[in-house]
């Protein structure tokens, strides 16, 4: 056979970016056959009247009896962009999580990549005075742009130097340079590498465990185990520079971007090399930089959220995972992957040592653990003079409350400010009310897309579902019975920052820090460098309580946990166990001692007094006790089948449809090996209702792992062919964490 004739017969196999679970066949031109090297690349294809940027999933023989197949417009990259191990670990992970492989590619992709954009440079950027900003320096007036050319007098600054020495220098940098006295300029990254500066003496349990992960070779998964502020940090920074002198690259993953700032600059002044963000706060361009840096090799250390672990590591030395236990490391839609577990996978993939860290590590990790899979590292004491704060129970049966505060509170807020320290106040729910209430009949305000109450803002002049976005103006008078006691019911924090500010804002400085407060770039340190070290309050959700280190704060209450004491959810208590230790452990992290105030209607509940009198490790005895014998993770694995629709039958009708379909995958399974699913439902959502949507799933369990993928492989073909599944929006959530 002629060779023409032969690459005739060879098509690309390209995944698409759509929910459809399988590869499309595309000839390439006559002029460039396929080849094994157009794996990975992206190309632009005709997809009926679209054009869509897939990725060469592989190549192989046409289907002789296929139509006439359609010729790809163009590839995109010279080299594949997906190659060796990541293009493995995401093939492993479209398995795992039974997705699409074309949807798994695009998200591990940086936006402007997706679109086809091609690779950036990645030389950074800095900035300069030109010959007019050079002499007009004198002259200028004091204020910022004059700050920023202060800077630039000096030396040309990269920006991320000016991100550590200048807040907002970007409007500055804008307004000289439009009167041509600033420049922006390209230089290499590696010109831009710090002087790295000392960091403290590890105490003995530090270089234990810094000694312990240096010895590791190769996959070495390991769990810093650490009390709130025992120099979790440090372990991880001397992790690093080892990673670095040894050539390598370096993935640091955290929970929030609140986080990214003060984890950068710290790095930063330690490690002695540019350190990288790679979070959703960056532009679309910010991000394919860092991402196309890693891809070539050069950016050595890169600090990330949770979609950083798709971030290349040609070069990778090691993966940390800070707060391992943090919830939002789960991608809640989409392709519902969890960072840290991917992020075992790579390390195994890459061979290189993975660090999980956290102060309440999850029940699943900690199970691990124990079970000797991982290594158990312990950090039971504060770094330097800190110790741990005292807790202490506020009983608020019976006791008039100012709007949440309890007078034993404000007094202890009160004693704090005037000792000098600082004071944080937690409520775990934004807005100014849960719920706005007519007193006279009691209708209460609910969103009319989903089954909740809207929250009320403004104090009480707007009201936003902060489950749907919903937004309105609160109404003048009840829309049952035209009364006019309307009364917001319950505390927010806008509410607390209120009643705080008019107690105590004539003495002290009072923030609110919360999703609608913190929504600028690094908008969470200016809050935190407005109060620097002087007395005052924050007031903030759980934003506060993941791994800020605030020196001066000596005091922290707890306000309103009583909701979280009781849930249907079996994962209620480990979430608000590690928000309490995590919150608490915000006080006397540095010479100053600190101390944890707890209001609550029930202060002997048993979650609270096995945290108080035996720590968070007691709680998870307690707690994997109950899990095993309940039959819930980490001693079965579970999945989540989830619908919804515009009416409430088609989702239930598509799921019970769907359990026949499992229930028979499963019993195939039974018969040959003995072990089976156990289905549950199908059951409305806890929420039944959201965005207009009615929502039901069906939750399903086994025993083993591989007994709940096979039957899913088995079951899924089927389930997509129903007649239901194009009536309803579904989707299957392996390892759910949330049941909502």
């Amino acid at each position: 056979m002629p060779a023409d004739s032969a690459a005739s017969d060879v098509v690309l196999r390209v995944a698409l970016p759509l929910p459809l679970p399988r590869l499309f066949d595309y000839r390439a031109p006559a002029t460039d056959p396929p080849s094994h090297g157009d794996v990975g690349r992206r190309v632009r294809v005709p997809f009926g009247p679209r054009e869509l940027v897939g990725v060469v999933a592989g190549i192989g023989p046409a289907d002789g009896t296929a139509p006439e197949l359609r010729e790809l417009h163009a590839r995109l990259d010279p080299e594949p962009l997906f190659r060796g191990e990541l293009l493995a670990s995401l093939h492993w992970l479209a398995r795992y999580s039974h997705a699409p492989l074309g949807e798994v590619l695009a998200t591990a992709l940086p936006a402007a990549l997706r679109r086809g954009e091609p690779l950036p440079d990645t030389h950074a950027w800095a900035w300069r005075l030109t010959e007019a900003g050079v002499t007009a320096h004198a002259g200028m007036r004091q204020g910022r742009p004059r700050r920023f050319a202060d800077l630039l007098q000096v030396a040309v600054r990269d920006e991320e130097a000016l991100d550590d020495l200048l807040d907002d220098w970007r409007g500055a940098a804008r307004t000289l340079a439009a009167r041509g006295l600033a420049e922006r300029i390209a230089v290499p990254a590696s010109q831009l590498a710090p002087t790295p500066q000392p960091g403290p003496v590890p105490n003995d349990e530090q270089a234990q465990a810094i000694a312990a992960v240096a010895a590791g070779d190769g996959f070495a998964p390991a769990l810093l185990d650490g009390v709130t502020g025992s120099g979790k940090t440090e372990v991880y920074l001397h992790a690093i520079a080892d990673c670095l002198a040894r050539g390598r690259q370096a993935l640091v993953l955290v929970p929030e971007i609140g986080l990214t700032p003060q984890t950068l600059s710290r790095f930063r002044a330690r490690l002695g090399v540019p350190v990288h963000a790679l979070h959703s706060g960056l532009n679309d361009n910010e991000r394919a930089r860092v991402w196309t840096a890693a891809w070539r090799g050069e950016a050595r250390v890169i600090v990330g959220t949770r979609s950083a672990v798709f971030t290349p590591l040609p070069d990778a030395g090691l993966i940390v995972i800070d707060e391992e236990h943090d919830g939002s490391y789960k991608q809640q839609d989409g392709i519902r992957y969890h960072a840290r577990d991917f992020a075992l996978v790579r390390a195994k993939a890459l061979d290189v040592p993975l660090l999980l860290g956290s102060a309440t590590p999850s029940l699943e990790t900690l199970h691990n653990a124990r079970a000797g899979r991982y290594a158990h590292l312990r950090l039971s004491r504060r770094a330097g003079k800190a110790r741990p704060p005292p807790a202490r129970v506020l009983d608020l049966r019976k006791r008039p409350l100012d709007n949440g505060l309890s007078r034993e509170l404000l007094e202890a807020i009160d004693a704090a400010l005037t000792a000098g320290g600082q004071v944080l106040v937690f409520r775990n729910r934004r807005g100014y009310a849960p719920v706005l209430l007519c007193h006279d009949c009691g209708w209460s305000a609910q969103c009319r897309r989903c089954d909740a109450p809207m929250t009320v803002h403004g104090g009480g002049r707007r009201l936003q579902c902060h489950h749907c976005g919903h937004r309105q103006a609160a109404p003048p008078a009840c829309p049952d019975c035209a009364g006019l006691a309307l009364q917001p019911q319950g505390v927010g924090t806008e509410r607390l920052e209120e009643t705080l500010a008019q107690r105590f804002g004539a003495r002290v400085p009072v923030l609110r820090i919360d999703r609608g407060s913190t929504r600028g770039r690094d908008a969470l340190q200016k809050h935190f460098d407005t109060l620097g070290d002087r007395p005052g309050i924050l007031v903030g959700t759980q934003m506060l309580a993941k791994g800020h280190d605030l020196p001066g704060l000596t005091l922290v209450a707890v306000v309103g946990i009583d909701e979280g004491l009781f849930s249907a959810d079996f994962r209620a208590a480990e979430k608000l166990a590690q928000l309490l230790i995590q919150v608490a452990g915000r006080a006397g992290r540095a010479e100053r001692a600190g101390e944890v105030l707890l209001q609550t209607h029930h202060p002997d509940h048993p979650l609270l007094q096995t945290l108080i009198h035996g720590g968070y490790h007691a709680f998870v005895d307690s707690e994997l006790e109950q899990r095993a014998a309940a039959g819930f993770p980490p001693f079965t694995h579970m999945a989540l089948l989830r619908a919804e629709a515009k009416q409430a039958d088609p989702p239930m009708a598509f799921l019970q449809r769907a359990k026949a379909i499992l229930a028979e995958a499963s019993a195939t399974r039974a018969r040959d090996d003995g072990e089976s699913l156990v289905l549950h439902g199908p059951l409305p959502a806890p929420m039944a209702r959201r965005a207009g949507l009615y929502r039901a799933q069906l939750p399903l369990s086994a025993q083993r792992r591989r007994d709940l993928h096979v039957a899913l492989d088995r079951a899924l073909p089927a389930i997509h062919a129903l007649p239901e599944a194009r009536r309803t929006r579904w989707s299957l959530d392996i390892d759910p964490v949330d049941l909502y």
